[in-house]
């Protein structure tokens, strides 16, 4: 079984993001072999970042906060990632970019993808989570799903949001084949 974990990168009330995360899990969810879980950053609060020792740091003792346990362990759990990111003031979200920057080996060699909102259809926040990706040895794969503004303002009007995302079914299905493939290939690396 591949365990690609499709990460809500944000936590504000009213949110949009769980809408698209929802969505492309259940697209995960219909490829043989796939677990897709959420992994929900509402639910690790972890504290902004403050260790001494940074994650890559070779023989660093586990972290002692409890949230920053259990989120290590859902990013070591898993074979792969989707990023669901807003863009806010060019690039990804505070709370998410603080989520990645408590991890470093449990996410090393493994594939990301990329689905986003916002300013742009969130294409800047992309690119600045691809170069993060790269120094994280994660292996962000060239597709990536950019939601339309009209798809984010019909959330905010009380609009239909299915229907917007299900137009963006082919990039998804495109970014999900080059997303199993490379996690297929690194996880068999990897063993």
């Amino acid at each position: 079984m591949t365990i690609i974990s499709v990460i809500i990168g944000s936590t504000r009330e009213g949110r949009f993001s769980e809408k698209p995360a929802h969505w492309i899990a259940d697209h995960l969810r219909q490829r043989d072999g796939v677990e897709a879980r959420l992994l929900d950053l509402r639910d690790f609060p972890m504290p902004f970042f403050d260790q001494p020792a940074p994650p890559a740091m070779p023989g660093r003792a586990p972290y002692p906060d409890a949230v920053v346990q259990k989120w290590t362990a859902a990013i070591a759990q898993s074979d792969g990632f989707v990023f669901v990111t807003p863009e806010y003031n060019y690039g990804t979200s505070a709370v998410l970019k603080n989520a990645i920057d408590w991890v470093y080996p449990e996410w090393n060699r493994k594939a990301a993808a990329f689905v986003s909102y916002g300013g742009t259809a969130g294409i800047r926040s992309v690119q600045q989570l691809r170069e993060t990706a790269v120094e994280l040895q994660l292996a962000p794969v060239r597709t990536s799903v950019h939601i339309p503004a009209a798809v984010l303002w019909a959330h905010f009007q009380g609009g239909d949001v299915d229907a917007g995302l299900a137009g963006l079914a082919e990039p998804a299905g495109k970014m999900i084949d080059d997303l199993l493939w490379w996690t297929a290939a690194l996880k068999t690396a990897r063993g």
